[in-house]
């Protein structure tokens, strides 16, 4: 069965509903006017049983099926927050809020969960119960943990959560997706240099910091090279190298690093820490400065869970045929890993066609997308739920 048809007539209004979140994006877990136009469109489709606040500005919604002889509860989530980024794509739809965007497609995330739901709401053709989690703050947050620490799985009994996410450069509405690690584990590191500022015509007379954050940057890279078994992976990026001086003359007292860490395996997260933390203080050591370091471990890597991914791509395979069962795990974070450490279940990737990248700030999400996203997850539904009779 391809996309379904109640959700092919909806494809306009959900359309308008994804291009109004992406006038009024917003950030982390201060969501007031995405949150109140979230809860307005679930009112407007019948539905009541909604619970507001959770993790500040998150919702959760619970949709009967016509009958619930299983017992069972399937969890769906959509992200809801933006990024502090200034749009530059030009739209007559763009961001009225100036410096945030929706540069990673969230919006299309809750317009198509929207759309789902209006479809169980109005076919209710499934056997048990349905809980929408519209939660905040993914982009840095961690909202789905605070969603979890404040009870979201044992409060609405879930058994199973499935999620998605949109990738420009997939063919538009198809789905891939794999078992196990799919996407990493997201650390970071601050990483303060001190040593001795000075002339830089005497550089003798000082410690300089400068040289030892550029021997730090190169010897973080043997962690991939020389300590990691080469079929696995680590990514280790400095991202920010700022001294405390502006000047063309001037050795600096202190410089600052800060970067990240990306993993799919416990283990090699534990010894990417290890050797980042031997290294700068080792290297910084060499070159007579003191190292002090932050290291923040962030969101967990997102693991599906084998039976889960064969559910979740059988049903897109109902959508649209040809689903990558196997792709490359992606070296991305996503705080969806947090509900899947609670609850079995699975994370798929949504084509989103041809465009800029997300996070860039001439990303949008491509619309045509939207009826396989909606489709999927009711699909999800009313094959994990069948009525029977």
């Amino acid at each position: 069965m391809p996309i379904k048809n109640r959700i092919a007539d909806l494809h306009a209004d959900i359309t308008e509903w994804r291009r109004h979140l992406h006038t009024i994006p917003e950030l982390l877990f201060d969501l007031p006017k995405t949150s109140a136009f979230v809860e307005e469109k679930l009112r407007s489709f019948g539905i009541t049983d909604i619970t507001t606040g959770i993790a500040q500005s998150g919702l959760v919604a619970v949709i009967e099926g016509r009958t619930n002889t299983s017992g069972r509860t399937i969890g769906l989530r959509a992200d809801m927050d933006a990024l502090p980024i200034t749009e530059a794509t030009g739209l007559d739809y763009a961001s009225t809020h100036a410096g945030k965007m929706h540069a990673c497609g969230h919006d299309g995330h809750t317009a198509i969960l929207l759309g789902a739901a209006q479809y169980l709401a109005e076919t209710r053709n499934f056997d048990g119960r349905v809980v929408l989690i519209f939660q905040p703050a993914e982009e840095g947050g961690g909202g789905g943990n605070v969603m979890v620490e404040e009870g979201l799985m044992d409060r609405w009994s879930i058994d199973e959560v499935y999620g998605l996410h949109n990738s420009p450069g997939d063919a538009v509405g198809t789905f891939s997706i794999r078992a196990g690690a799919l996407l990493a584990a997201a650390d970071e590191f601050d990483i303060t240099l001190t040593g001795q500022g000075g002339h830089a015509a005497a550089p003798h007379e000082a410690i300089d910091t400068n040289l030892a954050a550029a021997h730090v940057v190169v010897a973080l890279q043997s962690i991939a090279s020389r300590n990691v078994d080469p079929v696995k992976q680590v990514v280790v990026s400095v991202c920010t190298l700022r001294s405390d001086t502006d000047s063309h003359n001037v050795l600096p007292q202190t410089v600052r690093l800060r970067g990240t860490v990306r993993t799919l395996d416990a283990g090699v997260r534990d010894l990417a820490q290890d050797r980042l933390q031997a290294i700068v203080t080792h290297t910084a050591a060499a070159h007579q400065c003191s190292a002090e370091i932050n290291y923040m471990r962030g969101y967990p890597v997102t693991i599906n869970a084998e039976e889960n991914t064969v559910f979740a791509a059988d049903a897109a395979e109902a959508v649209s045929p040809g689903v990558d069962r196997n792709v490359p795990p992606i070296m991305a974070g996503e705080d969806f890993s947090y509900m899947l450490n609670q609850r079995p279940g699975a994370y798929i990737i949504l084509g989103n066609g041809d465009g800029p990248t997300v996070h860039h700030p001439q990303y949008n999400f491509n619309d045509d997308a939207i009826p396989a996203g909606c489709s999927w997850f009711a699909e999800m539904v009313e094959q994990r739920l069948p009525r029977v009779g």
